[in-house]
């Protein structure tokens, strides 16, 4: 046994871990046994419980053989676990109970070599927020703040990736935050990172430039790229609601200058208890939680102030009544800026978010910022075509079974009216890996959470 220290996470458990040179011999050997195992309960005729045995020991034995395979470090839990199992396997047998006894002998080599968890860690907010304010021309930058994500810093400190795991899989969320320039060596110090931790990596939101570097990076056992949208990314400077281009952005937002709609636009820490309050009460009109969800492109801890550089545009009516909010972060020394998810009461006037989001723009210009990011535009081409062919069509009514989660097109034809689409993202992923990365990918993005760090 011995400890294992990531220097740039601080990451420690107390971990046994075979020599690489040795891990394929023991993997070999403990494929045969079990495989001596399996001909042996075929052939001996010794009773079914002696069957039994064997076969759940060779079982045990697969088991523990492809957690070598994946380099999967056994820690003193896995141990406790698989002793526990081992123990009531053997009161079963004892007991006749054949079932339950080949269950749990079985099971004691799979909790051998269950992955490991990532550990969240909220303590590293300020060195975050400082990577986060050094972070240029990424739109997905401040939602390394989720309180959940784990963080492997370089070590140097001068850049980060913000990941989680699930089912095996170190899951990245977007690219890499802080200097870009050490991006290539901490991409290769993540991925040995990941290798000798037992984890299989796939990046839910990859920009252009990052998923090279995965690829190279992966090269031996190369990663998929699979687009799965477009950042949708204003330039400031050159933005302005003129021509017949922004006809309707214009008139949505000239419907809510006529209903008497004002906006004012604050930092999240300096709003009073009473305006947090009105606006926790817009977003309980939904009865979807208070974004209990998301890992890549959600904030977690919503209005309590906890992630820094979060600023609100808030709307109200004529009567002073406030009927939307969006919160965005802010990166790149606060030039740059990104929405979180915007809220609106369910009678607010037409237009509302068109409103806000303009106004925010302006306040951007006003304060020399180069960027605001509205979200993120999923599958946008899938969208624009109305003549599909028949993969598009299936892919097409399979994005609608999810509109209960995320009205996908809804927010398209929304994003559209700005006429800003900008750079792909990607989904990188083994293709022989396809559904339990699938099934980390979509849990960790849409199961709630179940608490805040």
């Amino acid at each position: 046994m011995r400890t294992r220290v990531s220097t740039g996470t601080r990451y420690r458990e107390i971990s046994g871990s075979a020599p690489a040179t040795l891990r394929p011999i023991l993997c070999v050997a403990a494929l045969l046994i079990s495989l001596a195992l399996v001909y042996g309960a075929i052939r001996a005729g010794h009773g079914l419980r002696s069957e039994h045995w064997l076969l759940a020991v060779a079982l045990a034995g697969l088991f523990v053989a492809r957690g070598l395979h994946l380099f999967r470090p056994v820690t003193l839990v896995h141990v406790t676990m698989a002793v526990v199992a081992i123990v009531v396997g053997d009161f079963a047998y004892r007991a006749d109970h054949l079932g339950i006894g080949f269950v749990a002998i079985a099971a004691a080599g799979l909790m051998l070599m269950l992955p490991q968890r990532s550990t969240p860690q909220p303590q590293e907010l300020c060195r975050v927020a400082g990577l986060v304010d050094r972070t240029e021309d990424d739109p997905l930058a401040p939602f390394a703040f989720h309180s959940s994500k784990s963080y492997y810093f370089n070590e140097a400190g001068t850049a980060a990736i913000a990941y989680r795991t699930r089912i095996g899989m170190a899951v990245v969320a977007g690219d890499p935050i802080g200097n870009a320039d050490d991006f290539p060596e901490l991409i290769n110090e993540f991925a040995e990172f990941a290798r000798l931790h037992g984890w299989r990596i796939a990046v839910l939101g990859a920009g252009v430039r990052a998923t090279q570097l995965w690829r190279i990076t992966t090269e031996k056992h190369p990663l998929a790229a699979v687009a799965i949208g477009r950042d949708v990314v204003i330039d400031v400077d050159t933005f302005a609601l003129e021509g017949r281009t922004f006809r309707n952005l214009r008139q949505a937002v000239s419907r809510t200058h006529n209903a008497g709609v004002s906006t004012e636009i604050v930092w999240e820490t300096a709003i009073s208890d009473e305006t947090r309050a009105e606006l926790l009460a817009i977003v309980d009109e939904w009865h979807a939680g208070r974004q209990t969800r998301g890992f890549s492109m959600i904030l977690d801890h919503l209005l309590d102030g906890r992630h820094p550089g979060m600023l609100l545009v808030i709307a109200r009516d004529a009567t002073g009544r406030a009927v939307g909010f969006q919160r965005y972060g802010t990166n790149s020394a606060g030039l740059e800026l990104s929405i979180d998810v915007p809220w609106r009461s369910k009678n607010s006037p037409n237009g509302i978010d068109e409103r806000m989001t303009i106004d925010l723009i302006e306040h951007a210009k006003s304060i020399g910022a180069r960027r605001v990011s509205l979200a993120f535009a999923a599958f946008p081409e899938l969208f624009e075509n109305e003549q599909r062919s028949l993969g598009a069509s299936v892919a097409y009514a399979t994005v609608h079974m999810g509109d209960a989660l995320l009205c996908l097109e809804s927010l398209y034809r929304f994003l559209r009216k700005f006429r800003s689409f900008g750079d792909q993202r990607f989904v990188l992923l083994r293709p022989v890996e396809v559904i339990p990365a699938a099934f980390a990918l979509l849990t960790l993005e849409f199961m709630p959470n179940r608490s805040q760090y």
